[in-house]
Parts: C-alpha cells; structure tokens; sequence
C-alpha cells in the first residue's frame, strides 16, 4: 500500500476538523406536561411516553408518611 508523498499541512487539516462539532440534541414537547424530552423517549418530568405512564412520577413513590 502506499503512503501519503507529503505531510497535511496544519491549515488542511483544521478545515477538516471544523466540520467535527457537536449538534444540539433534538427536543419536543411532551404532549401530555409540555416540558421539553428526547423524541422516543419517556418524558422524563411526568413519566407519560405514547399517552400513557410508563414511569411512575417522583411523588408516588413515597409509601411512607415523614
């Protein structure tokens, strides 16, 4: 196999790697808190995913009085 004939100037290579940023995460709004979640996901506010809950919420999961 052959090798490159030359070294990749510094300039080349920084324009190449400009392109390696990273994206922001895509968000929706949840339909049933309408707090922003990941699509495909289960809201992780209210626990809801597909229009029911799949998660039970942070205040009912105390059985216990304080």
């Amino acid at each position: 196999m052959q090798a490159p004939k030359r070294k990749q100037s510094h300039s080349r290579t920084a324009k190449r790697r400009a392109q390696h940023k990273m994206a922001a995460p895509a968000l929706n709004e949840c339909p049933h808190c309408h707090g922003p979640r990941r699509p495909h996901r289960v809201c992780p506010t209210c626990g809801y995913y597909a229009g029911r809950e799949v998660v039970a919420s942070p205040e009912h999961d105390h059985d216990h009085d304080h």
